[in-house]
Formats: structure tokens, sequence, C-alpha cells
């Protein structure tokens, strides 16, 4: 019997199915199928060898097999006889249990099994750059204070009108594309829906954006903080929680005066309790706090948060409040593993609930203005601050899963180490008289 697929595949006249899945650094990876082989691989999975991932496993180990999950097929626009899907890692015959995917709907299993359902929408940032990764495509986009500059997205309208144009198509509900604080970013806005979806979406946009750029003779880059004196990429995470029908909104409260109820006040609490260790997921590269503990940038403000902090529609804090019933953290960044980013998200807001946690003081200051007038939990400095804080969060990693934590946590380790083992220009203009 066709498969859901193959049936997908006809109707779509796809020729070659991408069955993909992210890795623990964030990398995805596919294996090209023809659609006359996709019946069998819908039924047993695409073989892949895990130890040649980023995936704690050895070369001894068995094939991991990639299922994948039709209710994520996405055709791609720009290439309409290929089609990417989503799928979730088994090895002999068990979830991969370190698999960003499985991480990230184990927790929305758990929080089903309370009657929540948790509701995403992401803001990606991104460059677009030379083709070369030297600088920025647009020699002209020179301004200093560049957001929203109409002639600069202008002059990259193919390229941004392309990548709205399939989201269109896809049904995602685009509804906004600006230019962005820094001299050549770029943001683009589609419609929240669950979690799942959303980091399905999350990933395949960082696939398009990517891929329509190189089209264009462009690089697209995620990159933090792909320029020292520019704002970062950013990542910002639109978060509710609703029924188990996902009709009512829980986090919203009209008596309250922020609109949110003492649910989203709990779960709140325990995003900022467990802020240092979930930076090692939202914030996952050495390059990642470089943003988040900048200097200021030639626009005048970094637009990342520093400090544990939390205050209404106010966006120089870690987290704010921009509408009633939900709530916009700002601490992840363009490296954020899409499916890692939410599933340590809702972890942390869960045991919130569970404990039933007080959110702390709110502070409606300008903290990047006034910051130093408070006392405020500063976030790690360094990646290797957040990855040990991370494993010292037994509540946090408890939740997460301890095979995951392991692998992830050696993978994190292994990369700072690799960056402390590796001498620098600066060192070698500074230390050279020693």
């Amino acid at each position: 019997m066709a498969g859901k697929l193959s049936d997908f595949a006809k109707k779509n006249g796809v020729k070659y199915f991408l069955i993909n899945f992210t890795d623990l650094k964030g990398v995805q990876r596919s294996k090209l199928v023809p659609t006359q082989a996709i019946d069998g691989m819908e039924k047993d999975g695409a073989g892949f060898a895990g130890f040649a991932t980023h995936l704690v496993m050895s070369p001894a180990d068995p094939d991991m097999f990639a299922v994948p999950d039709p209710s994520s097929v996405l055709q791609l626009p720009w290439r309409p006889e290929v089609a990417w899907v989503a799928g979730d890692l088994y090895m002999a015959g068990k979830p991969v249990e370190q698999a960003p995917r499985w991480v990230l709907k184990r927790q929305l299993d758990a929080a089903t099994a309370q009657g929540f359902r948790m509701k995403t929408g992401v803001e990606a940032e991104y460059h677009l750059i030379s083709a070369d990764g030297t600088g920025l495509s647009d020699a002209r986009d020179t301004d200093p204070k560049p957001c929203y500059d109409q002639s600069a997205v202008m002059r990259r309208y193919d390229v941004i009108s392309e990548i709205c144009d399939a989201m269109l198509s896809l049904g995602w509900g685009p509804y906004q594309n600006d230019h962005e604080d820094a001299n050549g970013q770029f943001e683009m806005n589609w419609e929240y829906d669950d979690a799942l979806v959303t980091a399905d979406r999350h990933a395949f946009f960082k696939f398009m954006v990517k891929s329509i750029a190189e089209n264009h003779g462009m690089r697209a880059t995620f990159m933090p903080k792909p320029f020292a004196h520019l704002t970062g990429n950013g990542c910002h995470c639109h978060i509710s929680i609703w029924d188990k029908a996902g009709k009512k909104n829980l986090f919203e409260d009209k008596k309250d005066e922020l609109g949110l109820s003492a649910t989203a006040y709990q779960f709140l609490a325990g995003v900022l309790a467990h802020a240092a260790g979930l930076a090692a997921l939202t914030n996952p590269t050495v390059n990642s706090y470089k943003r988040i503990n900048a200097p200021v940038t030639a626009s005048g403000a970094t637009w990342s948060p520093n400090t544990v902090t939390w205050a209404g529609n106010n966006r120089t804090h870690m987290v704010r409040v921009p509408d009633p019933g939900r709530f916009e953290f700002r601490l992840a960044d363009g490296a954020a593993n899409p499916y890692l980013m939410q599933a340590g998200f809702l972890a942390a807001g869960m045991i919130g609930i569970a404990e039933a946690k007080s959110a702390p003081k709110r502070l409606d200051i300008d903290m990047y203005a006034d910051g130093h007038k408070v006392k405020a939990k500063r976030l790690p400095l360094y990646l290797i601050d957040a990855v040990r804080a991370f494993q010292a969060d037994k509540k946090l990693t408890g939740a997460l899963g301890g095979a995951f934590t392991q692998a992830y946590a050696a993978i994190k380790t292994a990369e700072w180490d690799s960056f402390s083992r590796t001498l620098t220009d600066w060192e070698r203009e500074t230390t050279l008289d020693c």
C-alpha cells in the first residue's frame, strides 16, 4: 500500500525526498531518496552512521535510522521536484535519546500529560554577506542606524521576496520582513504554531534562507556575532501555553496588569531560575557570548540581554511581555538548535509550574542605561561557564534526560577545548614580546 509520502509525491510532482535530522551542533543531515524508494524509507527509515555526525556515538555502533514524519513534509519552493521531511532517529529499534527532535518531543509529551500544549513563534535574524564570507553583500549598507531602512531592504528585494513568497506558498502565514539593526541584517516573521511545527519550520527556514541566498550569489549566516562592531543575530522565541485542545491560552488573564495568569508567572519563574544552564542550549557556541556580553555597537545598542531580568514591553531585558498571554524570550541567538531551544524553555518553565515558583520582581528600567543601579544576576560570560551551569543544574538536566545531557555536554566541552587550544592573531599581537 502506498504511504503518505508517496501520495504527497504523486500529488505534487516530487521526484526526491530529503530525509532530514538535526544533530547536537545544529547541523542538518539528510539522505536524498528517490520517490520510488520512499515507501520503504517511511516504514523503516533512512540509514546513517551516527558516529559520522555530531552525536556522541562509536564507529562500532549499529546503523541509525531516520524515520520520516509525514506531517512535517515540505516541498522546496525553489526546487519543487524535491521535498524535505524531518526524521526521528532510531537505533536497534529504540529512539536515539540524545537526538534533538526526540528531546523536544519528550518535553511536549510530558506537558501534554499535564494538560498543557505549547505554542511558539520565532524571530530568526540573519546577515546576507558576500559569497566568500569576508564582508557584507551590499557595499551601500553603511548607515549607523540601518534598522527598517527602506532602500537597503529593497536593494535585497529579489532575495527577501523569494523567501517570503516561499513561506506564503508553504502556508506559514508570513506577515512582515525588515532590515534589522545591523548593516546587512534581516528578519522575517511568520505565524506561531504548535512547538514541534515551529521547530521543524525553523530548521527548514535556515536551510531555505541559505539555499536561496546562494542562488543569488550571496551567503546567509545566522552566526550570533559575525561582525564585532554590529548588532548580532538573535532568535527571539515567543511562547504561550494552551489547554490540551489548543483552544484556550492558559497564560492569559485579563485581570492582571500585564494580562498574565498565575501559570504564566510560574513558567516565567522557572525559565529565569534556570537561565544560566539554559544558555548552553540557547547560546551554544563560543561566538554566542560575544553577542550577549558585547559592548555598545555602531547602532548604539546590542539588543541582546546580559542579565537574568524581565519587564513589560521593554527590549533591554532577557524576557519581555509584548502582549497579554505570551512571553518573548530574548536570550537565544541564531546558532540555537531549533529543537533544543524550545525543549529547554519548556523544561525550565514546567519546573516552575510544578514547583509553583514565584517570579522575581519586574524591573521597569532601561537595563542598558541603568542596569548598574540594580543587583541582577548576570548571564554566563563564556560558553564553558554555561556548559558547567547546565551540568550543575540537576533539575533541568533531569527533565531533559541523562543520555542527552551527557552527550551534549561532551560535545560542547570538546568545542570549548578546541577553541582554547587555538592561537589567535590577538594573542600574537599582544603577547609575542612577553
